[in-house]
């Protein structure tokens, strides 16, 4: 698709689109809550069509007071994840791992870009996300972009609607610690998500 044509439509069909408002209760929220060990940090997730290199997915991890992730206009639902408006709380390193499986496969490669952050700055962007609401289908980048742009250090970054420009410019950050994921499942992301339900439901 000519990305001119794509501007100039994508106006009226964000317009178009309804936002789901989802808002888990505050005991859920509390119980799932998790803090990691060491630096605070920030992971940008780009999803990448396998044969195009052309992103299709972008979401943010970050390690604040809590980790969560950012997943505007996201598709991962699972029970043990309570979800407030495109943010995914109790990200354990089990479960952000849950969370990259689920989008790579067969015909889509994950990219994860992290950058170690000052407490503040990992805060700052915590409550920015949980302050964002929910996000119209195909808003992703433009939301995740305009985030991070919000933060210090990060002005740099253009704002942008696709995923790979986005990624590009958060190349350019200073020490970036970046890891490609691919994994050969069917392209069906219903199937990797009944296989991590199942998974989560036998954790106790």
């Amino acid at each position: 698709m000519d990305r001119r044509k794509f501007l100039i439509g994508l106006p009226l069909a964000l317009s178009a689109c309804a936002v789901e408002e989802i808002w888990a209760p505050d005991d859920v929220v509390a119980r799932a809550i998790y803090r990691g060990d060491g630096p605070k940090h920030l992971t940008l997730y780009t999803m990448l069509n396998v044969g195009s290199d052309n992103g299709a997915h972008t979401s943010l991890l970050i390690d604040a007071s809590h980790r969560v992730i950012f997943d505007p206009a996201g598709s991962f639902k699972q029970s043990r994840i309570p979800e407030r408006n495109d943010v995914l709380f109790g990200i354990s390193p089990q479960l952000e791992q849950y969370y990259v499986s689920y989008h790579a496969r067969s015909t889509y490669y994950v990219v994860g870009q992290r950058i170690e952050v000052a407490p503040e700055v990992a805060e700052r962007a915590l409550i920015l996300a949980l302050a964002n609401g929910a996000v119209p289908k195909a808003g992703c980048t433009r939301s995740t972009s305009r985030l991070l742009r919000q933060l210090p250090g990060f002005g740099g970054l253009r704002q942008t609607m696709f995923p790979d420009k986005l990624m590009k410019d958060f190349a350019t950050l200073p020490d970036i610690a970046t890891r490609e994921y691919r994994e050969n499942d069917a392209d069906d992301k219903s199937v990797a998500a009944a296989r991590i339900n199942a998974a989560l439901t036998e954790t106790p």
